[in-house]
């Protein structure tokens, strides 16, 4: 049997529900004895608690509890810190990482605005509010390190003493030569160019809603999270619990980004004030908030140099990066070696020199966000190529032409590692064939042949273009459950979040596939920790890929479940029984077809002989991924500048993507659209 679903352009089932507002986010939990949480944040950057004084605050009417880092210490336990260096790239690179331990309130010291001080609990989110006023806090300002520059000159304010030093990574990498590329180069160019500190701005702010169970010991916590694992594997530590009684809800999610991919405070905080007071306790972001405790992204500095030949060719990249990450380096090498891995991008450049410095200053902590170092790196070359191209003369898309890496030559191996410590071999994609795509419908020939014209006529009007590889669906896996119901519906289960990806959709296709069922009788969750025990979350463009792949490898099991209890039904060898709409027939006899309904409850001992069949329908997977899965695109902008006002007006924008097979057309060229509108 072919694909029916897989590749079809299956409108969105999670759709209606949003069109008549009847998501249920996390603001929508409301439990009955709810209490409300506030938090006081430090107005500023670098300074020392003295004193918190919280007596006013306390007897304030309608207030639950106030909480500082003394009434809560037993359970504070550092935060979640990712991007330890895999086995494969150590091997690689030598890397100086040093990772200090935030706690969810301040010990002693705050590190920036926004660091969560105090905790009150009260009856409404506005008395609890009203609490934060009446707390005093005596401090004493330290110095603070503002810039990335200032945090490595002699003598400069340390925010973590303990370091001796403000570098959080620093590495160096090299592949090739690239000193002798740029000793015989004809023509080198260098530049410095700046990406600067962005907020994630969901439209759905954070939130998390927690209950503590008391009779039986569990806790049961809504989070407006990418990582519901991730989340559960937080608070096991904090509250002493094992999995097993920590249930992490992710419901529908108003856009993550990344930004909601972290471990912050605020997960552990509300479930811990939820079970000392043994009453329900919720929190709700909001829009400032946001702005100083939610993760910052980018951030970043390349002082760039290429070499190339008189002809276009380029012979080797040297970059010198610098990346602010915040106060906390809560990831690692993640961003910063991310940048290193995309820098050549689908240029044919064998010789790469790079010098990366993380530096800690007094900022909100800096995470991934869309792309994770990707975008920040593929702006700084696409930059640096047009600088090339001004130099030489030549038009910017020829001179792509001449350094991307033809299909030919794939798989390019580039003799580094990735991330995950594998090698960095790109072994599919047509990247010429993108950049061609892209210009031709974007009119790219006619539009350079008007602008000089144009330019005449004081119109100011200009083309611009960037290619890039993604590395994408980064492992190790995703889990996924997929079962049966007693009339043969089906329940899909995963730790993959939707943040608007439409899993709900494109997984119960590949479902739908796989089992031989129609798409209607196929139900989708994803990030319910009760609902699969082990997962991973949302990130990194890995679902279609780690999930996908899981729920494929699930459905396979239990279809094979399925064609034994059908064969013993049908009085037929397993591997002579079809599947196909629902229905269970040995093949060539369609006339003796039964409803997988009946092949289930056939296989009940109530209903059967004993030992006849079982009535297990159910399997999980976990599909491990070896290293990630390409993807490439190019990008054409056309733009009209007024040289009077310095506005710019976009004319046209025009995207090439090489997807690969699509499970959803309509759901890729959404993402498209509103990658594009984001970026």
């Amino acid at each position: 049997m072919g694909a029916k679903y897989f590749g079809a352009a299956v409108k969105r089932r999670e759709d209606p529900r949003f069109l008549r507002g009847e998501a249920r986010y996390v603001d929508d939990v409301k439990l009955a004895g709810m209490l409300h949480a506030a938090f006081l944040r430090s107005p500023h950057a670098h300074a020392r608690i003295a004193k918190i004084r919280t007596e006013a605050a306390r007897a304030l009417s309608g207030v639950a509890r106030v909480f500082t880092f003394t009434d809560l210490e037993r359970w504070m336990k550092p935060l979640p810190l990712f991007g330890a260096v895999p086995p494969g790239l150590a091997a690689a690179i030598r890397f100086d990482v040093r990772q200090a331990p935030q706690f969810a309130l301040c010990r002693e010291r705050a590190r920036y605005v926004g660091e969560i001080v105090a905790m009150a609990v009260a009856e409404s989110r506005a008395r609890a509010e009203d609490a934060l006023d009446l707390i005093e806090v005596e401090w004493e300002p330290l110095p603070p390190v503002a810039g990335m520059g200032a945090a490595v000159e002699p003598g400069a304010p340390l925010i973590h003493p303990e370091w001796g030093t403000n570098v959080g990574v620093g590495f160096t990498h090299s592949i090739g030569d690239a000193d002798g590329a740029f000793a015989r180069a004809e023509v080198v160019v260098s530049e410095t160019f700046r990406i600067q500190r962005y907020v994630g701005m969901p439209i759905e702010c954070r939130g998390v809603v927690a209950a503590w169970d008391r009779r039986d010991g569990t806790l049961t916590t809504w989070n407006s999270t990418q990582v519901s694992h991730f989340v559960q594997q937080g608070l096991t530590v904090a509250l002493d619990l094992p999995p097993h009684k920590i249930r992490v809800v992710a419901p529908d999610l108003g856009g993550g980004f990344g930004t909601k991919a972290s471990g912050y405070a605020e997960d552990a905080l509300v479930p811990i004030a939820a079970r000392v007071l043994g009453r329900p306790v919720k929190w709700i972001e909001d829009r400032r908030e946001h702005m100083g405790g939610a993760t910052h992204a980018r951030d970043q500095t390349h002082e760039i140099a290429l070499a190339a030949a008189r002809d276009g060719t380029i012979l080797g990249v040297r970059d010198r990066i610098w990346l602010d990450l915040g106060a906390y380096n809560v990831w690692g090498i993640v961003l910063p070696y991310n940048t290193v891995a995309h820098l050549i991008g689908p240029h044919r450049i064998k010789h790469m020199r790079v010098d990366v410095q993380g530096v800690v200053t007094n900022k909100t902590p800096n995470a991934p966000y869309r792309g994770a170092g990707r975008p920040e790196t593929v702006f700084a070359m696409d930059r640096a190529v047009d600088c090339l191209a001004r130099e030489l003369g030549m038009d910017p898309a020829e001179l792509r032409r001449r350094n991307y890496i033809r299909a030919d030559e794939l798989p390019y191996d580039f003799g580094m590692p990735y991330r995950d410590g594998n090698p960095l071999i790109y072994d599919t994609g047509d990247f010429p064939a993108a950049l061609e795509a892209a210009l031709e419908a974007a009119g790219y020939a006619e539009f350079r042949r008007q602008q000089a014209r144009l330019r005449a006529q004081g119109v100011y009007r200009g083309i611009g273009i960037s290619g890039y590889v993604e590395g994408t669906a980064i492992g190790p896996y995703e889990g996924a459950t997929v079962k049966l119901d007693l009339h043969g519906r089906v329940l899909v289960a995963t730790g993959a979040v939707s943040s608007g990806q439409g899993h709900e959709t494109s997984f119960a296709q590949i479902a739908a596939d796989a089992l031989g069922v129609p798409l209607d009788w196929v139900t989708v969750i994803g990030g319910d920790t009760a609902a699969v025990p082990f997962g991973v979350g949302t990130f990194a463009s890995r679902s279609a890929v780690t999930a996908g792949s899981s729920i494929a490898d699930a459905c396979r099991e239990v279809r094979a479940k399925l064609a034994r209890a059908a064969a013993t039904l049908l009085e037929a060898a397993p591997e002579d029984i079809e599947i196909e709409d629902g229905k269970a027939f040995v093949r060539g006899t369609p006339g003796s077809a039964v409803d997988l309904a009946r092949v289930v409850q056939a296989s009940i001992p109530t209903f059967a002989k004993p030992g006849v069949a079982s009535p297990d329908f159910e399997a999980s997977a976990y599909h491990h991924v070896p290293t990630v899965t390409y993807a490439s695109a190019v990008h054409v902008a056309q733009v009209e500048v007024d040289t009077g006002t310095g506005g710019v007006r976009l004319l046209r924008y025009v995207v090439a993507h090489d997807c690969g097979r699509l499970i959803n057309p309509i759901i890729v060229e959404g993402q498209v659209h509103g990658g594009v509108a984001q970026g």
